[in-house]
């Protein structure tokens, strides 16, 4: 990872243990395999990234090794292997076949596929029949597969499905028009067709499905918005050094791999000179996203995002003005792609201040009026993952508070149906074209240490007391802490009608009152899972099953619906793990957040949605003595607008 512009950054003199890998450290990790293996061309990497130390490693004081976990496979005979390579000795640490496995599908093989797809006469053939001959206005759009799906004739082979679309014209929308029945199915390690399912036809409607101007008939885009500035003419207030990152009293390190995307470690709060942790690592562990339609066209598109394609391999580079306002701090990443070769993504990180309105304020009729403003400090990337936009923010506040937002914005997919019809599993948002249902269910791996690693988390309610002689007008609320001591107690669900939080308590450590310090997760974006037990998808996404999971911390357990989701038919993640019914009291908790969008698919989101937001929040709940911001600084009167500012 590297970085960009922002005049606040210093140059790190040494590589950090969790800083991820750079350029020649992926070649490194690459050629050691190739000549310890004698890999030839037919081998690919699925995926390279930093092995991160164990927790008891970073904290012994000890020299760290530098090593690189690598996944790949032989396209020849379909088998997948798991490596750790030593950066600082050039040799093979661990190898390990990984049978019946298949490791993420790689940006490279849907660019192959489409290559070979669209020179296939069959499938050239196929499209003539419904009208379609300009092959370089359609899109194959691969999607991987849940195994308990896959024909049988096509088990144990590294397969993938796909989409057809097709641009109006040469810059169009390919998703304003879906080539509805016809589905291609594709062996991904010879990157050839195996098969055409064509179902059914329907006639294209007259429908408007462009989002740019100047394809969109008849609009005139506003012209009374002024512009509005964001400038801090003496620079950020953040100090940004290689990935250690500092701002006023927190401090963490940025990282980002192939799978999660961003990732931070090592969060604390300054409090008297001295740092307190809150958490060792946050990311996001997995996306699930099903489509809630059993039709013909609709009943396989279920989509992990982070397990079967990675949202790292699916950033983009971020642009100043468009998507970053202010005086702003970019980090590079560096990946790979399947031969291991090193590749850049520009402005992949964005580091900024935003004003964020009052942070607290009271009018004293003596004393007059005390205001601050709040401020916080924003890191954001965004993930395009086919027609689906993903914008992730995690935001640090002033007073403690902790904040992490998803915005998903794109193009939805739709279905085209015949005349007299109105498919039940989706809303109309066009001429005869329905979009489907469907769910995002994000997973947020949480490896808190709130003032240290041995952490209880506390399931908190409200509750209303009876009426009685103690409480005779039914006014008195009571709060309920039930601390979760065995995995099993940690599998959790939201309710709404009691308000449950969780709280993640250190015992051994006590504020001022006497009490113990704590972070509370205030959650919201719950949803439920809504499927029957027996569903493909709740057999391999188990996950999604609950709001929480509280496991103890195990380095090898970093992904909820197992290391290899690609063709997965059962979920070999969370719900194995927990089997165990470890203790999760007074230890190294990981809480596994399940939350997201229910997606009931409107007209106005078509033909881009505006973004659809989701959040949760990690608050400070006796942490603090008091309000933490009581020395936050008043705003200058130069830095207000005076009265009467921004009349004509």
């Amino acid at each position: 990872m590297g970085q960009s512009t922002g005049r606040t950054e210093r140059a790190a003199a040494v590589r950090h243990p969790l800083d991820p890998l750079v350029a020649e450290e992926f070649r490194r990790a690459a050629n050691t395999l190739r000549e310890d293996r004698g890999f030839d061309e037919r081998w690919r990497f699925a995926a390279i990234e930093l092995k991160e130390p164990p927790k008891e490693v970073l904290a012994s004081g000890r020299k760290v090794p530098r090593e690189a976990l690598l996944i790949c496979w032989n396209r020849d005979d379909g088998q997948a292997y798991k490596a750790v390579v030593s950066l600082d000795e050039d040799r093979i640490v661990s190898w390990e076949h990984r049978p019946g496995e298949q490791p993420n599908v790689t940006v490279d093989e849907y660019h192959e596929c489409d290559d070979a797809l669209r020179r296939d006469p069959k499938v050239v053939e196929a499209l003539a029949s419904r009208g379609v001959t300009d092959m370089d206005k359609v899109l194959f759009d691969v999607w991987a597969y849940g195994g308990s799906l896959i024909a049988d004739k096509y088990r144990g082979r590294r397969i993938g499905w796909t989409d057809i679309w097709y641009r109006d014209h040469e810059d169009s929308n390919p998703y304003a028009n879906p080539v509805n029945g016809l589905k291609l199915i594709v062996d991904l390690n010879r990157a050839k067709l195996l098969e055409i399912e064509d179902n059914f036809s329907v006639e294209k409607p007259k429908i408007m499905g462009e989002y740019a101007p100047k394809h969109v008939p008849g609009l005139r885009e506003r012209n009374d918005l002024k512009p509005l500035e964001i400038t801090q003419p003496e620079g950020a207030s953040f100090v940004l050094s290689g990935n250690e990152l500092e701002w006023q009293k927190w401090s963490m390190r940025v990282g980002f791999n192939y799978r999660e995307g961003l990732v931070l470690h090592t969060v604390g709060y300054d409090e008297g000179g001295k740092t307190r942790p809150v958490a060792h690592r946050m990311s996001f562990s997995e996306m699930v996203v099903p489509y809630r339609d059993p039709s013909p066209e609709h009943f396989r598109r279920t989509a992990f995002d982070v397990g079967e394609w990675g949202l790292g391999f699916m950033t983009t580079s971020l642009e100043l003005g468009c998507d970053c306002l202010g005086e702003i701090s970019y980090l590079d990443a560096v990946l790979h792609d399947s031969t291991g070769e090193p590749y850049t993504i520009k402005n992949a990180i964005c580091i900024h201040e935003e004003d964020d309105a009052v942070l607290w304020k009271h009018v004293d009729e003596v004393d007059g009026a005390e205001v601050r403003r709040s401020r916080r400090l924003v890191l954001s990337f965004h993930a395009t993952v086919a027609n689906y936009e993903y914008l992730i923010y995690w935001r640090f506040y002033q007073d403690g508070n902790i904040e992490c937002e998803v915005r998903a914005t794109g193009i939805m997919v739709t279905s085209h149906f015949p005349e007299g019809e109105q498919p039940p599993y989706g809303s109309l948002v066009d001429d005869r074209t329905y979009a489907p249902f469907h769910q995002h269910f994000i997973v947020a791996r949480l490896d808190l240490d709130v003032d240290g690693e041995a952490n209880t988390v506390v399931m908190s309610e409200t509750e209303a007391s009876p009426v009685g002689p103690k409480n005779p007008y039914g006014l008195a609320l009571v709060q309920r802490n039930l601390p979760l001591r065995t995995e099993e107690e940690g599998k959790q669900d939201y309710d709404w009608n009691t308000q449950r939080s969780w709280k993640v308590v250190n015992d051994n450590a006590r504020n001022g009152l006497g009490t113990s310090t704590a972070y509370k997760l205030v959650p919201t974006g719950c949803l439920p899972a809504m499927f029957d037990p027996s569903s493909p998808v709740l057999e391999r996404a188990g996950v999604i099953g609950h709001t929480m999971w509280v496991t103890p911390y195990h380095e090898d357990e970093r992904w909820p619906c197992g290391e290899f989701v690609n063709q997965s038919e059962v979920d070999t993640g969370l719900p194995v793990w927990t089997r165990q019914n470890r203790s999760i009291e007074n230890s190294d908790v990981v809480l596994w957040y399940v939350f997201g969008i229910h997606h009931i698919t409107r007209p106005e989101e078509w033909p881009v949605m505006a973004v659809d937001t989701v959040s949760f929040w990690l608050k400070p709940v006796g942490f603090f003595d008091r309000n933490p911001a009581l020395d936050v600084p008043s705003t200058a009167n130069e830095h207000c607008h005076s009265p009467g500012g921004g009349a004509p």
